[in-house]
């Protein structure tokens, strides 16, 4: 088990799962850990949680926790089936993880969800429809387990540079995202019964960050 997280680290596993990544993936490989804060959030892990990912696509976050922290169990969703055989075969090769990935229909949040007692959504709400988000983000609190805790990690409406994000996302997902400001997404949080336990605003490049770790 690694102890000490930092993007080189990041790197270097990420490298070796993945010797044979395409164009794409390895730039993904290479920048995304540059340009999202993964050593904060993989060190939000406390030793023997249960921990789930909306949104989680080819699980390679999941497979960061399973490295870097000390997850009892991983748990990821996602709505294309594709994404979850990537997860299913990423993981199949990691003999001392306990894992299980299942497909989201986008509307209904899977039952063991409320097992979590950590749950991250990274970057997935500003792909959401925006007339479904405070509906989103409502339902996901109510499958949430009383103390669990939810990390909300997304970009910045605030700022000027949600430009940079919304080329990097027609780019890479072919869609333009919907965005939040930084206070409608701690609005949001606190008016569903969360309690905020941190918060912090980053820029990293040109992606204005902010993330939330907030308490059911």
């Amino acid at each position: 088990m690694q102890t000490t997280v930092t993007n080189p680290a990041i790197i270097s596993f990420l490298k070796s799962k993945f010797p044979g990544a395409g164009f794409v993936d390895g730039l993904k490989i290479k920048y995304r850990s540059l340009i999202c804060p993964f050593t904060n959030l993989i060190q939000m892990v406390k030793p023997g949680d249960k921990v789930g990912d909306v949104g989680c696509g080819s699980g390679q976050f999941l497979l960061l926790l399973t490295e870097f922290a000390e997850p009892q169990e991983v748990f990821g969703i996602e709505i294309s089936d594709k994404l979850i055989d990537n997860a299913q075969r990423l993981f199949s090769s990691i003999p001392h993880a306990k894992y299980h990935f299942e497909q989201f229909d986008g509307a209904v949040f899977p039952a063991k969800l409320a097992e979590m007692d950590l749950i991250f959504l990274i970057d997935v709400f500003h792909h959401v429809p925006k007339a479904s988000q405070e509906k989103f983000m409502q339902d996901l609190i109510a499958r949430m387990k009383p103390g669990a805790r939810l990390v909300l990690k997304d970009i910045n409406a605030d700022s000027p540079l949600v430009l940079c994000n919304k080329m990097h996302d027609l780019v890479f997902a072919g869609e333009i995202g919907h965005e939040m400001s930084f206070n409608r997404a701690k609005e949001m949080l606190t008016s569903n019964g969360l309690q905020i336990l941190q918060q912090e605003k980053r820029t990293m490049y040109v992606y204005p960050h902010y993330t939330f770790v907030a308490k059911k």
